[in-house]
């Protein structure tokens, strides 16, 4: 008998989680209230209850050839970094592609997820849903939690002594759209994320004066590396992760400071964190250092005080301000989710993986999306609903309990020496690390046999980017269009850029890489199956 998976959401998580079940034989409904697909990245002109919202100039943070899902590359003639409208339209085309708006209940809410009466047996679950006013309940034999978590805000205004004596108008970043309003305003955004840094960025050409407060500060990236590649296509590449995973973890700290300090130097602009002694997510913002050089934003410590039209700062110094924005993020919940043990806040959920809940008896029910990897969320949501599913339908058996929690312990241990042991840094991971640990799970991972199978497409794989559809060379889903997408990513990649014909220089792999990897692999040779530091690699 199939085995019926209630899929909840329909952004980018819900939609590959749909298709995933499919893959694997499941009977997936999907239940989205609202009228649409998309997810955080369907525009809307008014902010909707429960659902994500984002400003009508969001751009990707992260290139197309590394956002994609395994085994469907962006069109070619689509930009390199997208804007949101492009990325709502390429998720329409997925689902087009693969069949799965028929699996799909708009307008319907989750109202209830409780364990079913026999769930120590068969692991099923009773869904209460809402359409139309009228409930009905359903019985799944496994759950996808797909509903993101960029709705419920962190609005901690009790941390902001005098904040109710303030007479200018207050909001939180969800329900910013456009900069309109704020022309000639003195404006104050409290946070130092990706949504801060833009906000205060297009805010800034048309305000009188735009603070940017920050408590730790930030590393700000590029979206353009050396030679105007795609950063995250430069940096993203199993080479400089393995190297990188080789030395000392001070020593790896400072080679990281100085590979963010390249743009410009961060102190100077009063942007530089305040620890280094461990890796901070970086935001992505190609125009804030010209606009703090231009006057237009000033970057200032964290706020101590609110007055009637003003604001205080650590430094001592007050200014007057009209408007305050407070991306101060969000709170990780699920208000649906009627086990307590999973109502909990997501820093103390112990989480296998990110993915699964190690209280429930029966692992029937996944978390996708749950995880801020340091790269795409679209691939990393894919990768842990493969897993997921193949779970579910029984083709893979997680470890007991005990040896689930003593990874997490074990991983929570090696994310702080990397990230820190703040709070907020729970559920950050490197983006190539993560997607092999789960790709391991389900064997489609890329092999180190590749270097004797295809010395070319190894080449690509292990000296170029870390694009998704490696995961597609080998193992359940394998896809036959893999190999090409990987060999073609860079004529993607550049081919929109290239309205006007002129002459290309060849992009070359520095040569002292190939000695490198082939002295290695000669001194190793004799040993190369056992040797754990290279088996790593793939």
């Amino acid at each position: 008998m199939t085995k019926r998976v209630a899929v909840i959401g329909c952004g980018p998580s819900g939609l590959t989680a749909v298709k995933c079940c499919l893959d694997e034989g499941l009977d997936p409904v999907c239940f989205e209230q609202s009228e649409d697909l998309g997810g955080l990245w369907r525009f809307t002109e008014e902010v909707e209850d429960g659902r994500s919202s984002i400003y009508r100039s969001v751009v990707t943070n992260t290139s197309k050839e590394m956002m994609c899902y395994t085994d469907f590359p962006f069109p070619e003639d689509f930009p390199t970094y997208l804007h949101n409208t492009k990325v709502l339209e390429y998720l329409r085309m997925y689902a087009d592609h693969f069949d799965l708006l028929k699996y799909i209940r708009f307008k319907t809410k989750v109202c209830c997820v409780r364990r079913h009466a026999d769930f120590r047996t068969t692991g099923q679950w009773d869904v209460v849903t809402e359409t139309d006013r009228k409930q009905e309940l359903n019985v799944f034999d496994a759950v996808l939690v797909c509903s993101g978590h960029h709705f419920d805000v962190n609005l901690p205004l009790e941390s902001f002594p005098g904040i109710n004596n303030f007479k200018g108008l207050c909001c939180h970043s969800r329900e910013y759209k456009t900069p309109k309003g704020y022309e000639g305003k003195r404006v104050l955004v409290i946070g130092l994320g990706n949504s801060a840094a833009d906000i205060a960025v297009e805010i800034g050409h048309t305000a009188a004066k735009v603070f940017l407060s920050t408590r730790h500060g930030s590393w700000v990236l590029t979206r353009i590396s050396n030679g105007g590649n795609p950063i995250d296509m430069m940096l993203s590449t199993r080479f400089q992760f393995w190297v990188m995973d080789q030395l000392p973890v001070a020593v790896a700290l400072s080679l990281n400071n100085k590979k963010m300090n390249e743009w410009f130097n961060h102190a100077n602009y009063g942007l530089q964190p305040q620890d280094r002694s461990s890796r901070r997510e970086p935001i992505v913002n190609d125009l804030l250092p010209s606009l703090i050089l231009s006057g237009a934003v000033r970057v200032k410590p964290c706020v101590t005080e609110f007055g009637e039209a003003s604001v205080s700062f650590e430094d001592g110094t007050w200014e007057e301000v009209d408007m305050v924005i407070f991306a101060t993020g969000y709170i990780v919940s699920y208000g649906y989710l009627q086990e307590t043990d999973l109502q909990d806040d997501v820093s103390k959920l112990s989480l296998y993986k990110n993915v699964f809940a190690t209280s429930l008896e029966k692992s029937t029910l996944a978390f996708i999306g749950l995880t801020r990897p340091l790269g795409a969320i679209l691939p990393t949501a894919e990768m842990q609903a493969r897993w997921a599913t193949r779970v579910f339908k029984g083709l893979v058996h997680l470890p007991s309990k005990s040896a689930m929690e003593h990874y997490i312990r074990k991983s929570i241990d090696k994310r702080a020496k990397w990230f820190g042991k703040e709070k907020s840094r729970i559920l950050l991971s490197d983006f190539i690390p993560y997607m092999d640990e789960l790709a391991m799970e389900i064997g489609a991972k890329p092999s180190l046999s590749l270097f004797l199978k295809d010395f070319k497409l190894a080449r690509e794989v292990f000296f170029g980017p870390c694009t998704p559809y490696q995961y597609r060379l080998t193992g359940p889903g394998s896809w036959k269009g893999a190999k090409q997408a990987i060999l073609t990513q860079w004529e993607r990649t550049l081919k929109p850029m290239r309205t006007r014909v002129v002459l290309e220089v060849p992009r070359t792999t520095p040569r002292w890489c190939y000695f490198m990897v082939f002295g290695i692999l000669t001194v190793t040779l004799g040993a190369l199956v056992n040797c754990k530091s290279l088996k790593s690699l793939f």
